[in-house]
């Protein structure tokens, strides 16, 4: 397999990349107290409601000019993605150039800062790197492609090998969605100048085990079977296609101890069917706010009760929002883990279905790798 190598550094602040747009007559204004002011002009609109990130829609109030606002309540200092609809139409705030890409709910974003920096706010600390590979998949049959982030004083020629975190999005999400939103290369970056995470490679990769199966577009890829051929053919292509691609290139290790896995949503989901079928690859596997799997566990996960799988699984670490709409599946998930006496770190946070909660577990999880 080929790959075309190309090298990102991305260490522009968040917190200059969102500054830029508060203050603005039209996009949002965060004010010292960490409340915020959103502005919408359309002048013809009978009804606009404005939609946050984790919160329900509120509607916003229109004054003569045709201008629509509304002040938020304090946020918890975070970054939100949030989209405004106008007669029941989404629109994009056009007076903010900075975005939340995804393929189907695609958004604008803002910076609530804390009083002190936050972990996914760049710091004034080293910084890593963005790498991104694309490749043809055999197993999948299309043009796709991952990221992986070295960390800063990472050499491909010498030091010791590094371990790695495999990190998968949600549904809907693409393969830059870790980094693009969640900023999970700034969150290393601060975590590991701190001492409070290994330097360690992550890699990131396209979710989807059907050619075209995050597409909206294509209701031929939803189904029940569809899911189960999705996730056994991503197994496969990460298996197969991107760790071989990921030790050959780069000075990682490729002991199962030095190996984790975790997602989000449907990476959640994922991560759990990948790992827990495979300890013998991974010894590590974090899931937060898991959805797409089956309810029949035994059936998806049959080697739980195996001598080989409780000897080789080191940490399970799994979490969900306690406002989350998965999280009768998180407690039925757990209840079974633990009455086939697997060890299982299991975790309710405040929150929905959210990047405000990923973000956390990301920072939470991450902490706890590859200790000795």
């Amino acid at each position: 397999m080929t790959a075309i190598l190309l090298v990102l550094g991305l260490v522009i602040p968040a917190t200059s990349l969102m500054a830029g747009v508060q203050g603005s007559s039209y996009s949002p204004e965060v004010h010292p107290d960490r409340s915020v002011t959103f502005r919408f002009k359309d002048i013809g609109a009978k009804k606009v409601m404005l939609a946050i990130e984790g919160k329900d829609a509120v509607p916003m109030t229109r004054d003569e000019s045709g201008t629509w606002s509304y002040t938020s309540d304090q946020l918890v200092p975070d970054l939100y993605g949030y989209t405004y609809s106008s007669d029941g139409e989404t629109r994009l705030d056009m007076h903010n150039p900075n975005t939340k890409p995804n393929l189907v709910w695609p958004s604008n974003i803002f910076l609530v800062p804390g009083e002190k920096p936050q972990p996914w706010e760049v710091q004034h600390v080293p910084h890593g790197q963005i790498h991104h590979h694309f490749f043809q998949s055999s197993v999948i049959g299309d043009e796709r492609d991952f990221y992986v982030y070295t960390p800063a004083g990472y050499s491909p020629t010498k030091g010791p090998k590094l371990p790695v975190l495999y990190l998968l999005h949600g549904y809907s999400d693409m393969a830059g969605g870790w980094t693009e939103v969640g900023k999970a290369h700034v969150i290393l970056d601060n975590l590991i100048a701190e001492g409070k995470a290994k330097p360690m490679v992550i890699v990131m990769t396209l979710g989807y085990g059907i050619e075209g199966a995050g597409n909206p577009l294509r209701a031929e890829y939803r189904g029940p079977t569809m899911g189960a051929k999705s996730y056994e053919q991503y197994k496969k292509c990460l298996m197969d296609e991107v760790i071989p691609t990921v030790e050959k290139s780069y000075r990682v290790s490729s002991k199962p101890s030095d190996r984790a896995i975790a997602g989000l949503s449907m990476g959640g989901a994922e991560s759990l069917y990948v790992g827990l079928n495979s300890t013998d690859k991974f010894h590590s596997i974090g899931a937060f706010s898991s959805g797409g799997l089956g309810t029949n566990f035994d059936a998806e996960f049959p080697d739980v009760q195996s001598t080989k799988f409780k000897k080789n699984l080191k940490l399970l670490w799994i979490s969900c929002g306690v406002d989350d709409g998965l999280i009768t599946f998180h407690h039925n998930l757990i209840t079974w883990l633990k009455g086939k006496n697997v060890e299982v770190q299991a975790h309710e946070t405040p929150g929905r279905h959210a990047w405000m909660v990923w973000r956390r577990n990301l920072v939470d999880f991450t902490q706890l790798l590859f200790r000795d």
